[in-house]
């Protein structure tokens, strides 16, 4: 029975035939297929792809940059320069303040000193007491009221007594007479002198 055979021995390799020392070598055979050409090294292309992306990229950073830079020159743009004719610079005249009339001048009234006499200066003998007798004009060009005091001075000039007077509502032009009583006993001798007047215009109709 097959089943009772032993199992073929394994192959042994078998002797490469070498071709005699100082024989020519063997011519391939016509028939045997052609042998596959050299494998090409790849690394120099990749290196070239790798650098040239590299380079085009590069270039599009700049021309981002650069565009950019065009739009924010283009906002940023000075105005149209103008067109119009040249024209010398306007110098500014010196500010003058504006004229105001002022009120127009009238003549000076005239000294009031001058509306004012005294026309007597007595010594009552029963009292001893002095007084003045004033007379008024009015030299100013409004109805005026006057006010007047006097003074009465001894032989020695030292006033010893004093006395007023006034004047309302006068007219320009007019005159009035008035007394100005002296308070209390005086020298015989003693004198009669215009210390102060007063002279402010006044409304006629006593309002």
């Amino acid at each position: 029975m097959s089943g009772n055979f032993p199992p073929p021995p394994p192959e042994q390799p078998q002797p490469e035939h070498l071709p005699p020392v100082g024989a020519p070598p063997a011519q391939p055979s016509p028939w045997a297929a052609p042998a596959a050409p050299p494998q090409k090294q790849h690394t120099g292309l990749i290196v070239t792809l790798a650098v040239g992306g590299g380079l085009i990229a590069a270039g599009a950073v700049v021309a981002l940059v650069y565009s950019a830079m065009d739009s924010v020159q283009d906002s940023i743009a000075l105005p149209p320069r103008s067109e119009a004719p040249y024209s010398e610079p306007y110098e500014e005249e010196p500010y003058e303040e504006p004229y105001e009339e002022g009120p127009a001048e009238t003549a000076p009234e005239p000294d009031v000193k001058k509306d004012v006499t005294i026309t007597a200066c007595t010594r009552d003998p029963q009292i001893g007491w002095q007084s003045a007798r004033v007379k008024v004009v009015n030299g100013s060009s409004t109805t005026a009221s006057y006010t007047i005091t006097i003074e009465f001075l001894d032989k020695e000039g030292v006033r010893v007594a004093e006395g007023g007077a006034g004047v309302v509502a006068l007219e320009p032009g007019k005159s009035a007479v008035r007394k100005a009583q002296g308070v209390g006993e005086v020298p015989r001798g003693t004198t009669c002198r215009i210390s102060d007047i007063w002279r402010t215009p006044s409304d006629p109709s006593g309002a």
